[in-house]
């Protein structure tokens, strides 16, 4: 392993010298939305520190308030690299076909890459299912996130006759909480009868699943598990891709795919922070395994 780390360790040094003749003077990496922007940037801090290293020229966390600023950081070039979701991918592909590529995929704990919506409430609350959710208050996280709306509204309507997103038709108000991490602290705090956010499905819920946005609230100590029940789950659906501009230099993109792929191996806490828990890591992945959500954006949200 030691072997290993050192020959991609020079591999990456000699790709530095090529960044930068191309021009490369920094790299930038969006972090999508779903923690407060200081923990977002603490948990990416040792892969800006890892990319730093390898390519040679300063590295630039960004953690805008909302999905939507990394997708257009990606789209107009002020960002590099991004973890998205599917349906962030969907809506920066869907803009821009040749913006970015997809080519990391993270990889659960059982050799799977999907993940499921959460439907959850407070278990004092007396909400057991989306039964009792009619006439309550249901919180969604960010337009733009897949788990945190876009499957959940088109799959919870599926799941139960008139139901709509709609506030007042069958919830009696549907919030955007502006994340998932927000959306967790609402539903905690009784702000919001019931909402959606991220996790893998797997482990124990007492621990906020394996990973995910629950995962990363009962680690940061926002929440009691014991305190929460889950009231509806979603088909699985596809991790979000790490993507790349397609317009970075070869070489660069070879060094960042490398690096990342490799990252659970060199540095397994780097990779817990970054993959939002517990994971085997990240696979190659194509935009082929979006096509779905792709499809399913584009009939819901129209871009």
């Amino acid at each position: 392993m030691k072997k290993t780390l050192a020959l991609a360790l020079v591999a990456t040094t000699t790709l530095s010298t090529a960044a930068l003749a191309d021009g490369i003077t920094e790299f930038r990496i969006g972090i999508l939305g779903g923690e407060n922007a200081q923990d977002r940037m603490n948990s990416y801090q040792c892969l800006a520190d890892y990319t730093t290293e390898a390519l040679g020229v300063e590295t630039k966390l960004f953690a805008p308030a909302d999905y939507n600023g990394v997708i257009q950081g990606l789209l107009g070039g002020t960002i590099d690299m991004a973890w998205l979701g599917a349906s962030a991918y969907a809506a920066t592909y869907l803009q821009d076909p040749e913006a970015v590529e997809p080519v990391l995929i993270k990889v659960n704990v059982d050799g799977s890459i999907g993940y499921h919506s959460i439907g959850f409430a407070r278990k004092d609350s007396g909400i057991t299912s989306l039964d009792d959710m009619e006439g309550k208050v249901f919180g969604f996280g960010d337009p733009n996130s897949t788990s945190g709306y876009l499957i959940p509204s088109i799959e919870i309507p599926q799941f139960k006759d008139g139901i709509t997103m709609e506030s007042g038709d069958y919830f009696g108000e549907v919030k955007f909480t502006g994340g998932h991490e927000q959306t967790i602290v609402a539903v905690n705090n009784g702000d919001i009868d019931g909402g959606v956010t991220w996790a893998d499905g797997q482990g124990n819920w007492e621990d906020g699943y394996n990973s995910g946005a629950l995962r990363k609230a009962v680690d940061a100590g926002l929440v009691d598990m014991n305190d929460l029940v889950q009231i509806w789950k979603s088909n699985v659906i596809p991790e979000g891709p790490i993507v790349l501009r397609k317009e970075l230099p070869a070489d660069v993109r070879a060094t960042m795919t490398q690096l990342v792929d490799a990252l659970h191996e060199r540095d397994p806490d780097c990779a817990y922070g970054v993959a939002a828990g517990d994971t085997l890591g990240f696979q190659p992945v194509t935009h082929d395994t979006y096509i779905s959500i792709v499809e399913a954006r584009k009939a819901k949200i129209g871009s």
